[in-house]
């Protein structure tokens, strides 16, 4: 992979072959992102874009797409991995929350967040409780994968270059909804040489009306960092949105979720399928994150 191409991402998002073995257990200990992405700003795209047909018929590029996420998501599930969650009242007298776990896969294969101190907290103007913050940062972070696909419409909206890559626009909408599962509705970026997924944003959604937990956010931007120089995995989040006080006044939050210190998985503590991760030091630092989007 030229050098070019050796860069690390993340927004969401929101939103992943073989297995690990592929690449070795050095390389995997030394892939976890150190320092997040600077600030950048959300580009919309319209409601109905028009662009002209990309160069590869648009199903190739989802089937594509897919297959890679297939990939990704049995990767990813190979790692324990630090967590740390960031909310910000971005108002006076705002205070801040932060919270940092191990995140691990269960033997049911769901996700969870192990915390080993009490979050720190100086908020001023909301409160909710640590189970709202796991259930953010469980979110699914490949529901995009070849066996979901069906369940989604997707519209081409163009071409963007991010930092330096170029990509393919899609816009995503469910089909249809129920109450028992969310979909993500939003839009994904597409390296147009892998075709993987390197950032996304949007929301996920049901019948069933909220996200679920008592904080407002909704929408989520998703970065991708490249692992060992062929997986583009989901380390930084971030969401921005309101609370409203007793005077019906919106007051700004900010939410950043970021993975770091990425371990490969061994089956030995009871309960999860990752032992915790080695004390051998800080991970190496990728290439530098992007930047924003022009």
């Amino acid at each position: 992979m030229p050098l070019v191409r050796k860069m690390s991402f993340f927004i969401a998002g929101l939103m992943a072959v073989a297995s690990i073995g592929a690449g070795s257990p050095a390389g995997a200990q030394s892939a976890g992102p150190q320092a997040p992405p600077p600030k950048f700003e959300v580009k919309r795209i319209s409601a109905q874009p028009h662009p002209g047909p990309p160069p590869i018929p648009e199903q190739e590029i989802i089937q594509k797409f897919a297959a890679n996420e297939d990939v990704m998501k049995k990767t990813f599930d190979t790692y324990s991995f630090q967590e740390s969650i960031h909310l910000d009242e971005l108002t006076e007298p705002g205070g801040k929350f932060s919270v940092t776990g191990y995140m691990y896969i269960r033997p049911d294969g769901q996700r969870y967040m192990r915390v080993e101190k009490p979050p720190e907290s100086t908020l001023k103007l909301m409160h909710f409780s640590l189970e709202d913050v796991r259930a953010l940062s469980t979110m699914p972070l490949f529901p995009l994968t070849s066996d979901e696909i069906t369940n989604y419409t997707f519209l081409y909206a163009g071409q963007e270059k991010l930092d330096q890559l170029n990509t393919y626009i899609f816009q995503v909408k469910p089909k249809i909804l129920n109450r028992k599962k969310r979909f993500f509705e939003g839009v994904i970026w597409i390296d147009d040489a892998e075709f993987t997924i390197v950032k996304s944003y949007g929301k996920f959604v049901s019948e069933l009306e909220g996200n679920g937990t008592s904080l407002p956010f909704t929408m989520f931007e998703t970065y991708r960092e490249n692992f060992q120089e062929k997986y583009w995995l989901p380390t930084y989040t971030r969401s921005d949105d309101y609370f409203k006080d007793e005077q019906n006044d919106e007051l700004p939050l900010r939410l950043i979720i970021h993975a770091t210190d990425f371990k490969l998985a061994t089956a030995t503590t009871p309960g999860f399928s990752e032992t915790p991760p080695s004390a051998n030091g800080p991970a190496k630092t990728p290439d530098a994150p992007p930047t924003k989007p022009h």
